[in-house]
């Protein structure tokens, strides 16, 4: 099987605290719907969307999780695994923004380091804002996210958010494979090659060679040292 006959799927969580429009964001976006009336999230929700970035079909798995504690139990598994996150709250709910440190920590802790984006919901209620413009933007620096501001209800800027993290997964995931490639090359001079294996390893960078078999590389060798390494831990292309 080539490589160019792999899908790329990416696991995409989004949280914050209750009523922010989490829920809502992923509806728009998959379905472009939107409706006023809400009800909250008991559990994990689930939908999908296939789009494509840099001549790459991408299928976003958007996993939309509870934000009231009693859930918390529930959906602490559910972030395992995610290749990146949306850290959402309204402008008009000032304890929703000040959760979202709290909110990264627990990503940090079920996912380690993965890209992520800080995302301002409800902007076009203006007169409601309860959160400064130039505040936002310092705990965006501070959390080392990017800022972007939507308005789900006016559909507005919700296709940004996940362009922007797809992008970001991308280059991840090329990163990983110029890795693999440094490597093969270093390995294929010496007594080493990388091991051959038929089923998918969430634990390495892999790639296929020509038969379609799986190719990961060694654990020993030359180590790499990028900040987001634990990303890569999570291969995204699957068959």
């Amino acid at each position: 099987m080539r490589e160019e006959e792999l899908e790329i799927s990416l696991k995409v969580v989004i949280v914050g605290n209750g009523a922010v429009g989490k829920s809502s964001m992923i509806q728009r976006f998959c379905k472009g719907t939107y409706t006023r009336d809400y009800k909250k999230t008991i559990g994990v929700d689930f939908l999908e969307r296939q789009i494509e970035i840099d001549n790459e079909d991408v299928r976003l798995m958007l996993w939309d999780t509870a934000g009231q504690e009693e859930f918390d139990a529930i959906t602490a598994a559910y972030y395992r695994g995610a290749h990146a996150c949306v850290l959402a709250f309204s402008g008009t709910d000032r304890d929703s923004f000040d959760a979202i440190p709290s909110w990264k920590l627990k990503i940090e802790k079920e996912c380690g380091e993965i890209p992520t984006v800080l995302v301002q919901n409800k902007i076009d209620l203006v007169e409601q804002c309860q959160v400064d413009p130039e505040e936002a933007e310092r705990l965006g620096r501070a959390l080392g996210c990017k800022l972007l501001r939507t308005s789900v209800k006016e559909d507005v800027g919700v296709v940004s958010v996940f362009r922007h993290l797809a992008s970001r997964c991308l280059l991840e995931m090329r990163r990983c494979e110029d890795d693999y490639q440094d490597d093969l090359n270093m390995y294929s001079s010496g007594p080493r090659s990388p091991s051959l294996i038929s089923a998918f390893s969430p634990n390495e960078c892999t790639r296929t060679n020509g038969n379609g078999t799986i190719v990961l590389r060694p654990g020993g060798g030359r180590q790499r040292h990028h900040k987001k390494k634990s990303f890569v831990k999570n291969a995204c292309r699957i068959l």
